[in-house]
């Protein structure tokens, strides 16, 4: 390492440690975001580590590049949203929100076996395919399901 860059090395260090605190704080104001605010701030002490030397007012330099890093998150968000739909909320009859409970209570081979078998009305050998079970297990993890909800709803 040549001596110029053991002397960037040291003020990126120093840098990093005067102003991070008080540009997490920044982000943090202008995101409304803890986890936002440190991964950009994060992410902009990465970008300038490359080319600390050609900086030549680390300070603003690192000010500006957070407020448009928290600038370009900002729109990454807004397009997200755009882009997904708000699916309307089903409503279910009381009794079925309560059988439901009950088999998302179930382990996750038994529950796959109830849904794909009544609710997708496949056949347990069509079952077995999916979860790539043999049919044999199958009719054992149905048996042991609706024995498990049997038993709660007794």
């Amino acid at each position: 390492m040549t001596a110029k860059r053991q002397v960037a090395a040291a003020g990126f260090e120093e840098a990093y440690r005067a102003h991070r605190v008080e540009l997490v704080r920044l982000a943090y104001l202008m995101s409304g975001s803890h986890e936002t605010s440190e991964d950009v701030v994060q992410a902009v002490f990465a970008s300038a580590h490359q080319r600390w030397e050609a900086i030549e007012n680390p300070p603003a330099y690192l000010r500006r590049a957070v407020v448009n890093a928290v600038k370009g998150e900002q729109r990454r968000v807004l397009r997200r949203r755009a882009r997904v739909p708000e699916r309307p909320r089903v409503e279910l009859p009381p009794e079925i929100d309560e059988m439901w409970a009950r088999v998302a209570r179930l382990p996750w081979v038994q529950r796959a076996v109830v849904v794909l078998h009544y609710y997708e009305d496949l056949p347990l050998a069509e079952v077995a395919l999916v979860v790539g079970r043999p049919a044999s297990t199958v009719r054992s993890d149905h048996r042991r399901a609706l024995d498990k909800l049997r038993k709660e709803m007794s």
